[in-house]
């Protein structure tokens, strides 16, 4: 299914900026719609998922073909899943060369476009994830886990595209670094259990950034606790 977006919450805009919503002027809130409307404009989602059966073992987790997702964080949090869905997203290159321009003109307008478009592929996985929910009736699902949280290193972001077939259905490539382009793009395991599980939820203490998270250190939070 397309996925569109036709507005941003401009509360977790100002997250990701690290203003606390209630702190927000109108000033700063004008220039975050302005921005909005500015990327919502240019942006082209696109996505590609696939199912695999999974098999917790020492090393971490084991998905269909033999690829291991290696790390303790993942295997608790998949407790009770037989299955998983794998995905990826992004908004494309468009929204990434809106930025680089912002960036040679205006500082600070290229930050708000830069969170504006944080906040936008999140958003774009809340709509694939509940899509995706969509194809399992009467299963349970923890929250959606991505390279880099835990200790879920980035260096399965390749084999990951690799399965999603990633670079054809969805313009999507890793770099050498490891890091996603377009830049403005996620990876995704999203755990299927045919029972009920204990829910759970992405929390600062599980996070990797806790330590020098920018959102905390300014009194608020990037809305995913």
């Amino acid at each position: 299914m397309p996925i569109t977006i036709t507005q941003l919450n401009t509360d977790e805009v100002l997250r990701y900026m690290g203003c606390p919503p209630e702190k927000a002027d109108r000033a700063l809130r004008d220039q975050v719609e302005a921005c909005a409307r500015e990327l919502l404009g240019v942006v082209r989602p696109r996505w590609s998922w696939r199912e695999t059966s999974l098999t917790l073992e020492a090393g971490g987790v084991r998905l269909e073909g033999g690829l291991l997702l290696p790390g303790e964080d993942l295997k608790a949090h998949l407790a009770g899943c037989g299955r998983a869905v794998l995905f990826c997203a992004t908004l494309g290159a468009e929204a990434d060369g809106l930025i680089r321009r912002a960036e040679r003109l205006d500082m600070a307008r290229a930050l708000t476009l830069d969170c504006c478009a944080s906040a936008a592929v999140e958003e774009v996985c809340d709509q694939i994830e509940a899509e995706l929910q969509g194809k399992f009736p009467g299963c349970s699902f923890p929250f959606r886990y991505s390279p880099g949280y835990g200790d879920l290193t980035l260096e399965v972001q390749g084999p990951l595209l690799d399965l999603l077939d990633a670079p054809r259905r969805a313009g999507l490539c890793v770099t050498s670094s490891n890091l996603l382009t377009p830049r403005k793009s996620v990876t995704a395991i999203l755990g299927v259990s045919d029972g009920e599980i204990e829910k759970t939820k992405r929390s600062c203490l599980g996070c990797p950034a806790q330590g020098s998270c920018q959102y905390r250190k300014a009194g608020g939070h990037c809305g995913i606790s």
